[in-house]
């Protein structure tokens, strides 16, 4: 059940680095008792990038994109889209959305939406590589999961073999 509204200013920014994917990030959907809707504000330092390229099987995304410009890189060929203040990109669940952004010559700042479904698959094209969460979707609460792995793609078991 919501508190009501939620302003962004009241809430922090959490600071994530890992090489050149660095940037901050409120989780403002969570703040406001948000269960099956995500959101988040985002911001991406002049040439820095957000999370490695991917897609859900699971759940969809979108991007408005607030403020800066910067490069969305979009689909199984990975083609390059200009991004602006005022654009907004709807990411449906599979391969056709798999998306990574870098931020232009200033910060990009971005509002990211997506649905909270779990159990989801992420998928990591570049990196062949799975996320398979259960319990908490991704961008959900991990203290709540019952499953939260990343596995080589190519990994395969025979069902019987033991």
């Amino acid at each position: 059940m919501s508190d009501g509204p939620v302003n962004e200013a009241d809430l922090d920014w959490t600071d994530h680095e890992h090489g050149d994917r660095t940037f901050k990030r409120k989780q403002i959907g969570d703040a406001a008792g948000g269960e099956k809707l995500g959101a988040s504000l985002y911001a991406v330092p002049p040439g820095k990038r957000l999370w490695v390229r991917h897609y859900h099987e699971g759940n969809e995304e979108a991007i408005f994109v607030r403020g800066g410009t910067g490069t969305l890189r979009l689909g199984p060929e990975a083609d390059e889209h200009a991004l602006e203040p005022g654009d907004y990109v709807a990411l449906p669940a599979g391969e056709e959305s798999a998306h990574e952004i870098e931020a232009g010559e200033s910060e990009l700042r971005l509002l990211m939406v997506s649905t909270m479904e779990e159990p989801d698959i992420t998928v990591y094209p570049d990196r062949e590589m799975v996320g398979l969460y259960a319990g908490s979707p991704p961008g959900g609460e991990k203290a709540d999961r019952t499953l939260s792995t990343y596995l080589d793609i190519t990994g395969e078991k025979e069902y019987w073999d033991e």
